[in-house]
């Protein structure tokens, strides 16, 4: 009987524990959603409200000459990007997949990503975000995306 008792309790536990982290991780996808809706919509102030103050934003690709290259952008940079984005252009960054780890208050999500601008495919990559659980509120703090317009596996 006690045998049983203690499988019960381990049973009970551990689905606490997954529901408490797919809590946790839908609530960091949501984040990360809102992120792109504002930026798909051109409204800063719905991106910036995923953004921690003092978020790192990185951009790495390859250039034309080979060299591999590493851009740093400022959190007003990229909010006066989006917010000054013209109403003709359609921003779609389609998100292929999802891994999302969590530790405690930090996660790390990796997204691969194809990029369509007015409809048309523009390049592929993927983003890495940190996030932390700033009491309660997930927010951004690391933000680093790949581009490249060549092995992309898309729907061209």
């Amino acid at each position: 009987m006690q045998k049983i008792f203690t499988l019960l309790i381990v049973f009970v536990l551990s689905t606490v524990v997954r529901a408490q982290e797919n809590s946790e991780k839908k609530a960091i996808k949501n984040t990360i959603e809102t992120f792109f809706e504002g930026l798909h919509k051109g409204d800063s102030t719905l991106v910036s409200s995923t953004l921690n103050s003092t978020i790192n934003i990185q951009t790495t690709h390859t250039n034309k000459e080979g060299e591999k290259i590493l851009i740093t952008e400022s959190k007003t940079k990229l909010l006066t990007g989006i917010a000054n984005k013209k109403a003709e252009h359609i921003y779609l960054e389609k998100l292929l997949s999802w891994d999302i780890k969590v530790d405690g208050n930090l996660a790390s999500v990796w997204t691969p990503y194809e990029f369509y601008l007015n409809g048309k495919f523009s390049h592929c990559g993927a983003n890495s975000f940190q996030l932390f659980n700033n009491n309660g509120k997930w927010e951004i703090i690391y933000l680093v995306d790949m581009r490249r317009r060549s092995n992309c596996k898309t729907l061209k």
